[in-house]
């Protein structure tokens, strides 16, 4: 069973827990780069060094409103979504083909196409409304400008999960909902997101890591900018590991991150578990 097991292992084991594993041993030496070689082990001196790095900090504000907005609002905008597309509708199947465009766009291509909406001079967003403002420029609006593109993004794939999830409640359910007198809303409330629980959990908690970890769209977008306003954690140890050449300290960071992100799934999976054993 293990040789059949093997065209699948290897590659796993070479390009994500072999990696994985050099980058967290990478994380408490003093490298350059990922491939010096003369480094030293120094302990938990990068993890103190962050834990002091006012801009770390910052960095680590800027991608907690990041995340957990657009997994808030991508969220909502997707429930609603997938509950339009659960109706029978004319030309059903059409809108659930054009729902999904943006989630088969490669992140570089969708930050180059918002680029040109949120353009000062030749964006569209601007011409519709009579303004001139620059949208990813500006200190106050880079980053909620940035958050309407991450939900727009990642709305469809959360989309599709939670139509899944609707078609699987048994139809029985609202029929009885029915002739109890139960309206649309209490229907709603009391039938359709209890049973989409499970789901909505998942989904938001992969949601979550992904717009955490996010770096294309946003590098794309702003780089970071203006002023740090938009530079999201991943964003922070890019520049530390290939602009700065700390590797050993932006490994640290990702580290620190990827507990983060673990103790938040941790979280999750915990209070779906009492849940469920009510």
């Amino acid at each position: 069973m293990w040789v059949l097991m093997l065209p699948a292992l290897v590659p796993v084991a070479l390009f994500s827990v072999g990696p994985l594993l050099y980058g967290i041993g990478l994380a408490f030496t003093d490298a350059r780069n990922a491939r010096d070689h003369e480094t030293s082990f120094v302990g938990l001196e990068n993890l103190v060094q962050l834990l002091a790095d006012d801009d770390f900090w910052s960095s680590f504000r800027i991608g907690m409103i990041w995340g957990v907005s657009v997994t808030v609002l991508q969220f909502l905008a997707a429930l609603g979504l997938a509950l339009l597309l659960n109706q029978d509708l004319r030309l059903r199947n059409v809108a659930r083909v054009l729902a999904v465009v943006p989630w088969a766009m490669p992140p570089v291509v969708i930050g180059l196409m918002w680029k040109l909406v949120y353009h000062p001079d030749a964006g569209i967003l601007n011409g519709l409304l009579g303004t001139d403002v620059n949208w990813l420029a500006d200190f106050s609006l880079a980053l909620p400008a940035i958050i309407v593109v991450g939900v727009w993004t990642g709305m469809p794939q959360t989309t599709v999960v939670l139509l899944a999830g609707l078609q699987g409640i048994p139809r029985e359910l609202y029929e009885a909902g029915e002739v109890d007198g139960a309206c649309r809303w209490r229907r709603f409330w009391s039938i359709t997101l209890p049973q989409l629980r499970p789901v909505i959990v998942a989904i938001t908690s992969l949601d979550f890591v992904w717009n955490v970890n996010q770096f294309g769209l946003v590098y794309v977008l702003t780089q970071g900018g203006p002023g740090g306003r938009t530079r999201l954690p991943m964003l922070f140890a890019y520049e530390e590991a290939f602009r700065y050449r700390y590797a050993g300290y932006a490994s640290m960071l990702g580290l620190a991150m990827a507990v983060v992100v673990l103790a938040v799934l941790g979280l999750c999976l915990w209070r779906q578990m009492r849940e469920t054993a009510r």
